[in-house]
């Protein structure tokens, strides 16, 4: 009923233009809607994936040392300074 109140007020072709522009911004919510879920996804997987990185760095690092350690070969106290200020990214 309100539709053609509005038809009565402002004519057919804008009272038509405005249901147009209506359903094009519901279908540009839909599909926003999927993208931002698609991103917080992907970005939840990108988060998992740099602290297995974080924590593959730190077990190659603790691995080097044991190693050098067994075969009396000085470690690279290089490769230790630079993982030092880094935090551990293990969840144990």
């Amino acid at each position: 009923m309100d539709f053609f109140q509005i038809v009565s007020e402002v004519g057919f072709p804008i009272a038509s233009a405005i249901t147009a522009g209506y359903f094009v911004f519901l279908t540009l919510k839909f599909i926003l809607a999927g993208v931002v879920s698609s991103v917080k996804s992907l970005s939840n997987i990108i988060i998992a994936l740099d602290n297995r990185v974080k924590t593959m760095n730190n077990d190659v690092i603790k691995i080097d040392i044991l190693i050098s350690n067994a075969l009396g070969v000085k470690p690279d106290i290089d490769r230790i300074s630079r993982a030092e200020g880094q935090t551990d990214a293990r969840r144990d």
